[in-house]
């Protein structure tokens, strides 16, 4: 078994997790009711999370390695 896999499959899992996590949130900040959404807009609400997230750690991930290289980007 590749460990490099299973660390793949683990982030993605994490990543889907949290994205659910937060649709259920934006659900309940609408007031609305999860049984109002049909299983496509729930799919596109979660897919939207996700992106969120990837772009976060994107981003973050830029910083990060700008830091170790000593590079500030604030001054």
């Amino acid at each position: 078994m590749n460990p490099f896999v299973t660390l793949k499959d683990k982030t993605r899992q994490a990543i889907r997790d949290k994205a659910i996590e937060n649709a259920q949130v934006r659900i309940l900040l609408c007031e609305r009711a999860l049984e109002d959404f049909s299983e496509d807009e729930l799919e596109i609400i979660v897919a939207e999370e996700e992106r969120k997230i990837h772009s976060a750690i994107k981003e973050k991930g830029i910083l990060a390695v700008l830091a170790v290289l000593g590079i500030g980007v604030f001054g």
